[in-house]
């Protein structure tokens, strides 16, 4: 037989394109069209349904970016189309290649009542099925006219991304506002011949499966009158029934669709408009539940739920009921899909707390899996945080996602740094927004890395980002894909049933243990300071607000615990750890917001900690200096308040061949003309810090403009060329024992101040940059006289280990890389530490003096940079770094510099000492919470771990009257039964353990 493939292939294509997808409506009338555009804000519901129109005309150009406009379709079903299928075809002026980035609209009734929503692949909305002709038509579309950021050529500069910055002018043409009738033996034909087509194209060539689809879609082209296609179309399917009800082999993979829409809950669009995203999306799933009953729909993010009962009630109705049906799934567990490298210990457990909490007390439902799709890597010490929410499986497919090394599992267990094991599955699929096309399901197949041992896979099914979740095509390509020859079968399941099987057949799944590190979006851990340096100060205010407020509730009788405070705010934390807030990834609008939002958040938890300090300092002339750090500091208790001691003195010199020398009996500091420090001497150890020949504290600048990604990523060739800032405008001594360094750069300004403390072991390190750079990123440099193969960096509750060299292109990809409060190196009995009060990101590498043969390891700290898209102003201004270089630290002393760099002191005039509420007494157990309950019992919980990586025994003592302790996960939940106590508890804590303990008072 001769070779027709291509021949028949695009036949086809053509057929489909121009006469069998035309012939879905095959007759239309048009509605007439008017329109009220908002002045401002979204309005509410009822507003918008009530306002004053005008006529519009289809072509007609409509909405200026982030404008509402309400349009109002009105129409008569002809008498004709009795008995036939009829719906709306209400098309914006849609690109359905842009689900989710452009326009969209939530489609209502005259009384409130959501219908649908409206995006580039949904267009239709169901007026009857079947009409007995003559039914009026009257819907309202509240439409977003959002403009399109990311488009054809991407990661272009744009002012459009504030509503402050953006014209006016409108930027859609309305382009069709029609009934027609609905043929759905076309559509089903369209479907048809869709999942055959694709299936083919991923078949072997010289499979028979292939040459019998072929012919039997030739045949069905044959079957099919192009003139006369609606009335031809059955005989075509019939043509088509055989290879379509040919089933799969028995040893096809197995692929559980989920039903997914992933709604970033901030990108490229604002939070308000995530809350109509939401909207929109829930309405188009809850109408779908309601026509497939064997699809199954999974919504993640806490947050966003909370949303829809708060903002639209009407819409939140249909959800309720469509969870109840056990078939609209909540996932995930966490009040946002979060960052998970930068948030703190505190804060990621609260994502869990909070999410958790949240499904189960609306809908009586606890999830066992975390939901990250879209995360951009994940820090170690997530496994145990997991665990101790009460989950046990973890879910992302954003690894696919590495530029350099191909992960080596799809299913398997993964292990964090206390040696905590999560259940794990990265979707072969290698996309979060699957449309059950053939080449997909195929992929999924062929990628699959555990074939012989695991057959199951997860497929999160429907348009994401943006929203807009699954349409009815997918359905009817997963419906022909059940049980297909030579494709993998598809089934609907929610998270739950397929990780309860994947677990089943895979008893003894791969371990990989540490870090799952995203070889891409590296910069994501420096763009976008401000917001950076608002969410650690917003966690550490609310460590405070709560350490204090706890403290004055159990010790001062007519003191109220501010329970619905610390809750709101809390979540507001949360929401701002989403994955494209915190990492400094959304649009200008976002960021500037963000802004606003923590120096409100931060007013309102100091003016809480004020509140409790001042009920426990009571009326009196000490000067009392309250210690929020979780270890003893001049005196005062961890959690305590008192007379701080007298540290001695510190000292400024002149320094032979200028510059200046600090000293303070515990460091000597040599910051030479330039104002770069050339000496940091460990006058204890008698050790030097910095590497001969290389000063450090230097400022460095590379330009910055990475292939693509631009607020996301930073390509490893940004090194190839640097600029050392050693020019000053100024070395002056400062106030008391300091140096000022005042250096200009382009068109940018960095003022340092360097001032060693009375008897601290740290060299304080104040960077003031007036940022002003387009493109450049700023590092703030360290060589330092140390040999390390490893280096730690501080993580969720604990530390995580990195190599210095680049042996193998694992380690070669981590050039830059996350710390939270610290970053250490070590030699075997002396190390050195750099501690930071906002920076994230980092980089650490080693070179070999010719010299000396020493070795030089140089730690850079990530300070600014300045990419162009999605924010064309970023970082452009004012900026405040607090660091400090601590010679001689060993692990434990950078775990509590960094507390102190991160928790400055508060001093207040008081009567007398506030003792701890819970006190520690081995400096390896750091308590991380000490608050009351949330459940309003007035239970004191307080939660530690083992922070130093080793083996920990510990007396806790409540500093209050007790009555029994119960050990609890994060939710406060009992693991076991309470035990009696009215003092000291003894403590036994393996490397880097997390335990909560609950505290009944007596």
């Amino acid at each position: 037989m001769h070779d027709d493939r291509g021949l028949v292939e695009a036949r086809l294509k053509r057929v489909l394109d121009e006469r069998v997808r035309p012939a879905v409506y095959p007759e239309s009338v048009p509605l007439e069209v008017a329109v009220w555009n908002a002045p401002g804000e979204p309005v509410p519901v009822e507003e918008g349904l009530a306002a004053p129109v005008t006529p519009v005309a289809v072509g007609e150009m409509w909405g200026p970016p982030w404008g509402t406009s309400w349009f109002r379709v009105s129409g008569t079903v002809p008498e004709e189309w009795a008995g036939k299928s009829v719906e709306a075809l209400l098309d914006l002026g849609f690109d359905e290649n842009m689900p989710g980035f452009q326009c969209e609209g939530l489609v209502y009734r005259p009384d409130g009542t959501p219908v649908k929503g409206l995006n580039p692949r949904n267009q239709w909305v169901r007026i009857g099925a079947p009409v007995d002709g003559g039914e009026e038509v009257l819907l309202h579309i509240e439409a977003a006219s959002n403009p399109v950021l990311l488009d054809y050529h991407p990661f272009v500069p744009t002012r459009l991304g504030d509503i402050e910055t953006s014209h006016r002018d409108p930027l859609y043409r309305l382009t069709r506002m029609d009934l027609a009738v609905f043929d759905e033996t076309v559509w089903r034909l369209v479907i048809d011949l869709e999942v055959l087509g694709e299936l083919m194209a991923e078949l072997p060539v010289d499979s028979g499966r292939r040459w019998d689809i072929l012919r039997a879609v030739d045949r069905a082209l044959d079957a099919l009158d192009l003139q006369d296609v609606n009335g031809t179309a059955q005989a075509a399917r019939s043509e088509l029934t055989e290879v379509l009800s040919s089933p799969a082999e028995p040893s096809a993979h197995r692929i559980s669709a989920v039903g997914h829409a992933h709604i970033d809950s901030a990108w490229l669009w604002p939070l308000r408009e995530t809350v109509r995203k939401v909207a929109r999306t829930t309405s188009n799933m809850t109408a779908l539940l309601e026509d497939e009953p064997e699809f199954i729909f999974s919504m993640s993010q806490a947050q966003q739920w909370a949303w829809i009962k708060e903002h639209r009630p009407e819409v939140w109705a249909k959800v309720v009921k469509a969870v109840s049906d056990g078939r609209f799934v909540p996932a995930g567990g966490m009040w946002v899909e979060a960052d998970t490298n930068m948030p703190g210990s505190e804060a990621m457990a609260r994502q869990f707390v909070h999410g958790k909490r949240f499904f189960i007390d609306e809908f009586d439902v606890e999830n066992d899996e975390a939901w990250l799709p879209d995360t951009f890597g994940f820090a170690a010490g997530l496994p145990q945080i997991i665990k101790a929410a009460g989950s046990k499986w973890l879910l992302t497919q954003k690894i696919s996602w590495s530029q350099t090394n191909k992960f080596p599992h799809h299913t398997f267990q993964w292990e964090g740094i206390d040696g905590t094991r999560i259940f794990t599955h990265f979707p072969p699929v290698d996309t979060y927004n699957c449309a059950m096309k053939g080449s997909e399901i195929a992929h999924a197949a062929k990628n699959f890395k555990d074939k012989g041992v695991a057959r199951h896979s997860l497929a999160p099914t429907g348009w994401g980002d943006g929203g807009g979740g699954t349409t009815r095509e997918m359905i009817a390509k997963a419906a022909r894909l059940r049980d297909l020859e030579g494709s993998a079968q598809v089934v609907w399941e929610t998270p739950a049933e397929f990780f309860a099987k994947a677990e089943a057949e895979y008893q003894n799944p791969p371990v990989w243990v540490g870090e799952l590190y995203l070889e891409l979006h590296r910069a994501t851990l420096t763009s976008q300071a401000k917001t950076k340096q608002g969410n650690r100060r917003s966690e550490h205010l609310l460590r405070e607000a709560e350490l204090w407020s706890a403290t004055a509730a159990v010790r001062v009788p007519e003191f109220a615990y501010p329970y619905d405070e610390l809750d709101r705010i809390w979540k507001t934390v949360l929401l701002h750890q989403f994955h494209d807030i915190l990492p400094g990834s959304s649009i200008a609008w976002v960021h500037r917001e963000a802004e606003k939002t923590y120096a409100a958040v931060a007013a309102e938890l100091t003016g809480l900690i004020e509140q409790a300090q001042r009920a426990l300092a009571g009326e009196g002339t000490r000067t009392l200096v309250f210690n929020a750090t979780p270890h003893t500091r001049h005196g005062v208790a961890a959690g305590g308040a008192e007379v701080a001691t007298d540290e001695g003195p510190a000292e400024l010199s002149d320094r032979p061949g200028g510059g200046f020398v600090l000293a303070n009996g515990r460091l000597r500091v040599e910051i030479d003309g330039r104002g770069l420090v050339v000496s940091a001497y460990d006058l204890i150890a008698g050790r030097e810090s910095i590497a001969p020949g290389h000063p450090a504290n230097l400022l460095q600048m590379h330009p910055d403009f990475p292939n693509m990604w631009d607020a996301w990523d930073v390509d490893a060739f940004y090194r190839n060329t640097v600029t050392d800032l050693v020019e000053t405008d100024e070395v002056t001594a400062g106030d008391g024992p300091s140096v000022r360094v005042v250096r200009s750069f382009g068109s940018s300004k960095a003022t340092q101040t360097l001032t060693l403390a009375p008897g601290a072991a740290r060299l304080d390190i104040l960077t003031e940059v007036d940022w002003h750079e387009t493109e450049k990123f700023l590092k703030l440099a360290f060589p330092l006289d140390v040999h390390a193969e490893r280096y730690a960096s501080e993580t969720q509750f604990g530390h995580f280990y990195r190599a210095t060299h680049t042996n193998t292109s694992w380690e070669a990809a981590k050039f830059e890389a996350c710390n939270h409060r610290f970053v250490h190196l070590e030699e075997p009995g002396w190390g050195v530490a750099l501690v930071t009060d906002s920076t994230y990101g980092h980089d650490v590498t080693r070179t070999v003096r010719p010299e000396d043969s020493g070795t030089t390891t140089t730690l850079r700290v990530s300070l600014l940079r300045a990419p162009r898209f999605p924010d064309p102003e970023t970082d452009q201004g004012p900026h405040r770094f607090r660091h400090a270089l601590v010679p001689g630290a060993t692990i434990g002393d950078a775990v509590r510099e960094g507390y102190v760099v991160n928790l400055p002191e508060r001093t207040l005039p008081g009567a007398g000492p506030v003792a701890p509420l819970a006190e520690v007494d081995n400096d390896a157990v750091v308590v991380t919470a000490v608050k009351l309950a949330d459940d309003g019992s007035g239970d004191v919980v307080v939660r530690f771990h083992e922070a130093c990586g080793g083996r920990a025994r510990a007396t806790l003592t409540p500093g209050f009257p007790t009555a029994s302790v119960t050990t609890t996960d994060l939710l406060e939940r009992p693991l076991g039964e309470p035990e009696a106590t009215s003092g000291p508890v003894e403590l036994s804590l393996r490397p880097f353990e997390l335990r909560t303990l609950r505290f009944t008072r007596a």
